[in-house]
């Protein structure tokens, strides 16, 4: 755990030293302990990966943000605690444009709502199985320089919690807006598919 930081974490150091960082949102109801194999699959040797516990419990986990139509004062007050430890974890010790933020669900959609808004631009952006709280507020107040960057999101063309059509649709809007977006329409529910986990390792391969 990184104890210099305002969010709870599991710090996972990668194999091979480097600069390469992967932030790890999870969704409502989770935490950084449902993530803790994700570098097992990824198999990146030389990724180091940081895995948020969001500020709010929730049923034995945490939460990013309230449920609608309330999300919007726990999405900017998340997106502030992630902006402080970013800013420490990007100060010196690793490189943002060799990082990636991946978010699932809840985390998807900070991916977006904080992460095309951070002052820094990552190598990549992934957003899986989420949504937009506003699409029009934020492409007006955006980091333009994002949108250059390589986005991937993905969702379940079954998905009962989050309906496929209404995340496609936005995704469709941000891409009319200037947003380089991957979209990618998987054949599953609300979870996290292996196809996925094969999409994410080539989309930072390709970046090596």
């Amino acid at each position: 755990m990184r104890k210099d930081l305002e969010l709870d974490n599991i710090f996972i150091p990668s194999k091979i030293p480097s600069k390469k960082l992967m932030i790890v949102l999870h969704g409502r109801g989770d935490s950084s302990e449902g993530f803790e194999g994700l570098p097992q699959f990824l198999e990146l040797e030389d990724m180091n990966y940081i895995l948020f516990d969001a500020p709010f419990e929730y049923y034995g986990g945490f939460s990013w943000y309230n449920l609608p139509p309330d999300q919007y004062p726990g999405i900017q007050y998340s997106s502030e605690l992630l902006t402080k430890c970013l800013d420490i974890l990007f100060e010196e010790e690793f490189d943002p444009t060799q990082s990636y933020l991946f978010g699932f669900s809840q985390g998807s959609l900070l991916t977006f709502e904080f992460g095309a808004r951070y002052n820094k631009t990552l190598a990549g952006y992934i957003a899986i199985s989420g949504y937009i709280y506003d699409v029009e507020k934020l492409l007006a107040e955006m980091n333009t320089d994002v949108r250059q960057a390589k986005w991937l999101c993905t969702h379940g063309t079954y998905d009962g919690v989050l309906p496929f059509e209404e995340s496609k649709n936005q995704i469709e809007q941000l891409i009319e807006g200037g947003f380089e977006i991957e979209f990618r329409a998987i054949e599953k529910d609300h979870s996290i598919h292996q196809d996925e986990i094969t999409i994410v390792k080539q989309l930072c391969d390709k970046n090596l």
